[in-house]
């Protein structure tokens, strides 16, 4: 890392703006508001609360295999007790085939209370949903990281564009100040007779620009600060000051890694093919239970001869097979739409290698053109800066006119835009070169 080397008046004045700052604002380093951010922002403590979520479903899903116990009881009470036809014979050998009369069993009171149990020994949904959901869980958690990526990129371009104003407010104010010195110049001088009232509206015209540029400047500025505090997390009214010195890498090449839309992908891919793995074995393999059941059932009577009330245990306990014979096609299209999403996968997967490796190379042509012009337009400040001096002291000695010295002031300015926008340009080029190659997050 490298201090961008500025002129040397410009440092003076920030040091001077930065001296008489109050003492309770504190300066905030670009990962010191990162960091807050992973605490504050409001996306990533969503992203993390989904990554729990992630994590109950996958218990949820483990949780199919822990025996599941009921306790059931009910109360029946016949109004009518429920008929059933006897056959005749059953009773009188004799009797006629064929020929049936209506009895009613039972008793008008039916009490029933028993504890039932089932417990999976072998179910291929239960088996496929626990490593879907494994898989699920991880993809919520590269989610959470591609979050986090994100919040790291936008905090970063603020903290550089706020940067970048700042020090568009210093050649400001740098510029006013030598415009301010001109005017005073060119008011003596039209006093004295040596100067036309034109230029000295002319140069009057340059300071109310500057001092206009300056409020719209200040306004951006507390804007993006505003946006930089809200991406952070932190209250709107907090103040924030934030480090006016702007640093930037030489060009170096980034080791290439998998990005994380990259693996997201990848894992989106191994999802669908737990999904499509999961219903061929539903279609053909069985579900074997272990079920069971213990209780009571309870018969009342309250006629005549005698009432009664009388309990009687019940209990067993087997296993239960299940085979899928034919369910309409039903899981056969599931297979066919998981099927293509597959395959759409496979096409986004090539569509966003190719789109990643062309911003690759489009993110390194645009960083290295930057620092050549950060490199270049730094010398041409200096040097502008050495000839509106020179023009303003020709002025002086009436052998340069008022029009001399406002385009030697234009180039300077000039020259200072477009070292700024080189600066951030670079910066930018360098976060999305990073992002790119899979680096962003990576300390160096």
């Amino acid at each position: 890392m490298k201090l961008v080397n500025i002129h040397k008046q410009l440092l003076l004045l920030l040091f001077f703006l930065i001296g008489f700052q109050p003492a309770q604002a504190q300066t905030w380093t670009l990962q010191q508001c990162i960091d807050t951010a992973q605490i504050h922002n409001k996306n990533l403590q969503m992203s993390r609360n989904n990554m729990a979520i992630g994590e109950q479903r996958e218990k949820e899903a483990k949780a199919n295999l822990i025996p599941k116990v009921t306790a059931n009881a009910d109360y029946k009470y016949f109004t009518n007790l429920p008929y059933q036809l006897l056959p005749l014979n059953a009773l009188n050998p004799v009797a006629p085939v064929g020929e049936f009369r209506a009895a009613q069993f039972g008793v008008p009171h039916n009490i029933n209370a028993n504890l039932q149990l089932a417990m999976p020994l072998y179910n291929p949904q239960v088996y496929g949903a626990i490593q879907t959901t494994k898989i699920a869980s991880e993809l919520t958690e590269l989610q959470y990281q591609k979050t986090a990526e994100q919040i790291y990129f936008e905090i970063s371009n603020l903290y550089y564009n706020a940067q970048i104003l700042h020090h568009q407010l210093a050649f400001i104010d740098s510029n006013l100040i030598n415009a301010e010195r001109l005017l005073k110049n060119m008011q003596l001088l039209n006093e004295q007779l040596l100067a036309k009232g034109t230029d000295v509206r002319k140069v009057k015209l340059q300071v109310s620009q500057l001092t206009t540029q300056k409020e719209t400047i200040k306004s951006k500025c507390e804007q993006v600060l505003n946006a930089l505090k809200f991406a952070m997390g932190i209250s709107i009214e907090q103040n924030l000051q934030i480090e006016p010195n702007v640093q930037y890498q030489n060009t170096k090449e980034y080791t290439p890694a998998s990005t994380l839309d990259i693996r997201i992908i990848k894992t989106q891919n191994r999802l669908l093919s737990s999904e499509i793995n999961t219903l061929n074995k539903s279609r053909y393999l069985p579900s074997l239970n272990l079920v069971g059941m213990y209780g009571t059932t309870g018969f009342g009577y309250n006629g005549q001869p005698a009432s009664f009330l009388d309990f009687y245990p019940i209990g067993f306990a087997g296993v239960q097979l299940s085979y899928p014979l034919f369910n309409g096609t039903v899981t056969l299209r599931k297979i066919n739409q998981k099927t293509l999403e597959l395959r759409n996968n496979d096409l986004q997967f090539g569509l966003l290698t190719e789109q990643n490796n062309m911003q690759v190379e489009n993110a390194k042509l645009q960083r290295e053109v930057a620092k050549k012009t950060v490199e270049t337009t730094t010398e041409q400040i200096q040097l502008a800066q050495t000839i509106y001096e020179q023009t303003v002291l020709q002025q002086k000695q009436e052998t340069a006119s008022l029009t001399d010295v406002l385009l030697a002031d234009n180039a300077l300015r000039e020259a200072q835009q477009t070292y700024l926008s080189a600066v951030i340009d670079y910066l930018k080029a360098d976060l999305e070169l990073k992002k790119h190659t899979g680096q962003l997050r990576t300390k160096n």
